[in-house]
């Protein structure tokens, strides 16, 4: 018998921003040394993103999205995720690609123009990166209703921002897990801005997590910048979602603390007041004062966990600008297994501008 879907509208905390325990640890969590990992991938994220806009900046890159501030709903997501689980990103999840083997290579040349970049060597069934707000919705209940049918016991997980359950994509994706029963968690970044239109003005919902009881699936509040809640909230959804078929609703609360994009200018629609009171609630701050408190973490071992991280991203910025450019026609090789006629001709006409441009 499938249980009656849940409704917590309470954000789910294990670690406050201040790295005081505020209930009773999960087993994982409970050796302070098995969140480092945890903390280690959040670092990573943050310096491959500064590391992205400077490449962006420079012109080397194209727009990029910053995950800053909200490394920890990525990190936590996937880390709770079976590694035959499905993950469908939006454009802000590289925090969650990386953790599931994505590199830092493929995200690269993904946002500098080349598409080989979602050829994805270690994930091979996760989606690529997708930008149109909130069409992915769709394709996880597609993803997901093909896993119940096959009687698979892997789950399919999208995300997407606060902005994304403001489309009709949303809203139709959630309606079709409840009635059919998918094996599937739509995980909400609510870093409580769409580009410019705050939360206030997106919906007169009482939270976003609300939006799950007219679906009649499970909606559940995190407090997203809590990378142990995030985890436990996702891999509570997930056992739903293997053992019951019952889909959940996640909204991660966190806070966008850059631009939108690297497009953007947030200093256009918000104060300098509201984004710096945000900068004591941020989840690398927060999981570091943790570690520093119970699992005495050092100053030695930061710097040195910096510096191998470091490296680690020159590197990936070296193999990404000395790789080969794409020939301009590849960008039709992989629409069809078969290029219709039309395309054909278009394929062809581009490959000679390209060759005569040269």
């Amino acid at each position: 018998m499938t249980p009656k879907p849940i409704l917590n509208t309470t954000p789910l905390q294990y670690i406050s921003e201040t790295g005081d325990v505020t209930r009773q640890l999960p087993e994982f969590a409970k050796n302070p040394r098995n969140l480092v990992p945890l903390y280690r991938a959040m670092l990573l994220t943050r310096g491959f993103d500064e590391k992205a806009v400077a490449l962006q900046r420079t012109g080397r890159l194209g727009t990029y999205p910053s995950s800053l501030g909200q490394e920890a709903v990525g990190v936590g997501v996937a880390a709770a995720m079976d590694e035959n689980d499905i993950l469908l990103p939006s454009f802000r999840e590289q925090s969650a690609m990386l953790w599931r083997g994505v590199s830092m290579t493929e995200l690269l040349l993904y946002w500098g123009g080349d598409e080989t970049g979602s050829n994805f060597a270690k994930t091979p069934g996760d989606f690529p990166i997708c930008v149109p707000v909130g069409t992915h919705f769709s394709h996880a209940a597609g993803v997901s209703f093909a896993l119940k049918s096959k009687g698979c016991d892997n789950v399919a997980v999208v995300i997407a921002g606060d902005g994304s359950t403001s489309k009709g994509d949303f809203y139709e994706s959630i309606n079709l897990a409840g009635v059919w029963q998918l094996p599937v968690i739509f995980v909400i970044n609510n870093n409580q801005w769409a580009i410019s239109v705050p939360r206030s003005k997106q919906t007169a919902s009482e939270t976003l997590a609300h939006k799950a009881v007219a679906a009649g699936i499970a909606g559940v509040q995190v407090d997203g910048n809590d990378v142990v809640a995030v985890r436990e909230a996702i891999l509570e959804a997930i056992e739903r979602a293997r053992k019951h078929n019952q889909p959940s609703l996640i909204e991660a609360i966190t806070y966008r603390l850059t631009d939108h994009t690297t497009a953007d200018d947030a200093s256009r629609y918000r104060g300098d007041k509201e984004v710096s009171a945000q900068w004591a609630n941020e989840p690398i701050k927060r999981l570091r004062n943790y570690l520093e408190q119970h699992a005495g973490w050092s100053r030695t071992e930061e710097e040195q966990l910096m510096n191998r991280i470091s490296l680690k991203i020159d590197a990936a910025v070296e193999e990404y600008l000395g790789a080969c450019s794409q020939p301009v026609e590849s960008c039709f090789d992989f629409l069809y297994s078969e290029i219709p006629e039309p395309l054909k001709h278009q394929r062809q006409a581009a490959a000679e501008l390209s060759q005569s441009d040269a």
